[in-house]
């Protein structure tokens, strides 16, 4: 069972500005984000390109310089040939962010170096180092660890890009040549990377913040009405259904249990005397008249509390049923309903709820005497006709009528619009009222 609450009157619609506020910060909370992402991706991507361009510069030295000065005489040690090797190195190679070189034999001996006091001594070559020397041309790189011996002398430096190239001697021999940049030059590279893509990466995305603000905004302005439209549908529905229920109450109490409690006393009257065999005739003939109209009018109630299966039994059904109950209040009653079969579950709901209501307000209002209750389909559009030749009414009136008590219609006509229908009421005094109803068939 589903209860209808009350809207709290003290229940605020949500402010246009403070959605937009909402999305404005969610916005900046992504182009933060975003910038964020930006500036690792780029700089990352900075760093390797600067890494890639030490080894590709280490790889050029190797092939294009220590190599073809690699002779027997530096392998060997010799002061002359180390002293040229020495001057090459430096003339040569140890430029800008190249700061040391250090050149090894397979015994890992340090063959030659720029600081002098390295060459001849012997350290244990690690694996990486150990497979670049057997590979002539394999190139690998790490940040180097100033922590072993055999770079004692580079803690100055505090950080340095190690790149090492297997080479080969005169005859052969595989070497390997080491060179350290410094990693700052690495990191700048990374950091200019970032400045170069930052200001259009993020102009870019200031620009479509920028440009969805007022979409933002319309959608805000949107959301607000939607939901005034839903609040105000929640209470008309509310006070309907109050008002509904109101009747119920009144007609029976007015109706059925009076004419109940009338029977009644008049059983017990006919008990507790002494009739005579026509008196009892008489008043058996008039209970059963009684009941009759009393078991009309509780069927005409449980149409309006649980309205026939639309779905099993069609639309034409069910308008029959009101019709029935219409000429149980004695009106003359014209059925039209033939092309009203096949009609949507969800349109002939909305049909028939709109005819129940306009049926109620012809038996209890309008004082008429023939009523035409016509529906059908055409052109995609379902439509539904309710004309009476009752007393009518001022058209102009109508919204003082809507707003003093009589919601019905009201309510009606809001969910027929949010259905995409439309209701149209034609009245004037003493010439009856015509409601047509359209609603849009998918």
């Amino acid at each position: 069972m589903v209860k209808l609450r009350r809207p709290r009157a003290d229940r605020e619609p949500l402010s246009t500005v403070g959605l937009l506020v909402r999305f404005t910060a969610a916005g900046l909370i992504v182009l933060l984000s975003l910038a964020a992402l930006i500036a690792f991706v780029a700089r990352q991507a900075g760093t390797e390109q600067a890494a890639e361009s030490a080894r590709q510069v280490t790889y050029v030295t190797a092939r294009g310089v220590v190599e073809p000065r690699l002779t027997a005489g530096v392998i060997a040690g010799q002061p002359e040939a180390l002293r040229a090797f020495d001057t090459a190195m430096r003339q040569y190679v140890l430029q800008a962010s190249l700061v040391r070189v250090k050149l090894w034999d397979a015994d890992g001996r340090v063959v030659y170096s720029d600081e002098p006091r390295l060459i001849g001594t012997r350290f244990p070559l690690g694996p990486d180092e150990a497979e670049a020397l057997r590979v002539r041309g394999s190139v690998e790189s790490e940040v180097s660890d100033l922590s072993r011996p055999e770079n004692r002398f580079e803690i100055p430096y505090r950080k340095l890009l190690e790149v090492y190239v297997g080479v080969r001697g005169p005859n052969g021999e595989p070497m390997l040549f080491e060179a350290y940049f410094r990693y700052q030059a690495v990191t700048e590279a990374g950091q200019a990377a970032w400045q170069r893509f930052a200001p259009p990466s993020l102009g870019a995305l200031l620009l479509l913040e920028l440009v969805q603000i007022p979409f933002a905004w319309s959608l805000a302005r949107r959301v607000q009405r939607q939901q005034r439209d839903r609040e105000r549908l929640l209470r008309h529905a509310v006070e309907a259904s109050d008002a509904e229920r109101r009747r119920i109450a009144g007609e029976l109490h007015d109706g059925v249990v009076q004419e109940l409690t009338g029977l009644n006393y008049a059983l017990d009257a006919m008990r507790l005397g002494n009739p005579t065999e026509g008196q009892r005739a008489e008043l058996i003939a008039d209970s059963a008249s009684r009941l009759r109209g009393s078991i009309g009018s509780l069927r005409s109630l449980l149409v309006d509390i649980y309205p026939p299966n639309l779905v099993e039994e069609g639309l034409a059904s069910a308008l029959a049923e009101l019709a029935a109950g219409l000429e149980r209040a004695g009106i003359d009653v014209r059925l039209e309903t033939e092309e009203a079969e096949h009609l949507p579950p969800a349109v002939a709901a909305l049909l028939f709820r709109a005819a129940q209501e306009v049926v109620r307000n012809v038996a209890s209002h309008s004082g008429a005497r023939e009523v035409l209750i016509s529906a059908g389909r055409s052109d995609g559009v379902a439509t539904l006709v309710i004309d009476d030749d009752g007393r009518g009414f001022d058209e102009s009136r109508l919204e003082e009528r809507s707003t003093g008590g009589h919601l019905g219609l009201r309510s009606i006509g809001d969910l027929l619009a949010e259905s995409g229908g439309m209701l149209t009421v034609r009245a004037a005094p003493g010439q009856g009222t015509r409601v047509e109803v359209e609603v849009p068939v998918g």
